[in-house]
């Protein structure tokens, strides 16, 4: 008999969003995201936010975990939870609400931040929801409504 796989848990796949951040690639903007998916057959990918000098390259820590899923075969994620360093809990930037809706309809999306605020929604809700806080000011991948972004040190 096979042993039994454990059972992952929210808190899991929230600390799995926390863990990502730290590896999140931001010379640019310095705005980590942590993201990680939960499926239902159990298994957590976790991804942070990749820049890149030519801004349309970079990858948002929500796709990131997705992409990750997906590239192992994973089709059914039950959650996705993303990890910001800001006041408020951040919204997904408009591309990964799009990509949240087309891979993952049906799961339960945890937004938090570092200090531990947390709201939880679904890819339908944030379908329709403003977007505010840091995901307009900085964005995900970096850069400013104003079209600047940090210097890399």
């Amino acid at each position: 008999m096979e042993p039994t796989p454990p059972t992952l848990t929210y808190a899991d796949l929230i600390q799995a969003a926390h863990t990502a951040r730290i590896y999140a690639y931001v010379p640019y903007s310095r705005f980590a995201v942590g993201a990680a998916v939960l499926t239902a057959s159990g298994k957590i990918f976790a991804g942070g936010n990749i820049e890149n000098a030519a801004y349309p390259l970079c990858c948002c820590a929500e796709r990131v975990a997705l992409y990750s899923a997906y590239a192992a075969g994973e089709r059914d994620i039950v959650a996705l939870a993303v990890v910001t360093d800001t006041e408020e809990v951040a919204s997904p930037c408009g591309g990964c609400r799009q990509v949240m809706i087309e891979l993952a309809p049906s799961s339960a999306v945890i937004l938090l931040n570092v200090a531990g605020h947390e709201q939880r929604t679904t890819p339908q809700a944030l379908r329709t929801a403003r977007l505010r806080g840091a995901a307009v000011e900085r964005g995900h991948a970096g850069v400013a409504r104003d079209g600047t972004r940090g210097d890399p040190q």
